[in-house]
């Protein structure tokens, strides 16, 4: 499937408000609402769309600090990589685990309440990970820029 200006529409519309009704969609977008809704059926059927999530406030959930880990491991077989990757999405407070091309093997995106808090996830979690060589963590003074939204 190839996506028109129409699909890019709709899809930059509802990753900036994924809760919009179809008709209001329907209007920003310049369609019927039958049709509006027949487009957005089929880009979520063909996968385009994947979800539709509620964006929480780090802040007011208690968890505004965010630490980046860096991890080397002691080898990259394919059963060392693979024991890594389920130990790391088992850890509640890790939202993004990357394979990298790079000094490291992977970066983590941790969220914690504090330092303190921190010093608790790697004791706990961290530490424990397989066959980790070398661990780099660094703390985000300011989110400078942030956005869930592709181009499109």
């Amino acid at each position: 499937m190839t996506l028109d200006a129409t699909d890019r529409r709709i899809l930059g519309a509802l990753q900036k408000q994924g809760r919009m009704s179809n008709s209001d969609l329907s209007e920003q977008v310049n369609l019927s609402p039958s049709a509006c809704h027949r487009r957005v059926q089929r880009l979520e059927s063909e996968g385009y769309i994947r979800d539709y999530v509620a964006l929480l406030d780090e802040r007011k959930m208690g968890v505004p600090t965010t630490v980046f880990v860096e991890i080397t491991l002691q080898a990259q077989a394919d059963e060392v990589l693979d024991a890594f990757e389920r130990a790391v999405a088992s850890i509640p407070s890790v939202l993004e685990c990357h394979l990298m091309a790079g000094t490291a093997d992977y970066i983590l995106k941790i969220v914690a309440e504090d330092t303190e808090d921190f010093a608790r996830i790697h004791r706990q979690y961290l530490s424990r990970l397989p066959r980790v060589a070398q661990m780099q963590s660094s703390f985000a003074l300011r989110t400078v820029c942030r956005t869930t939204a592709l181009p499109v």
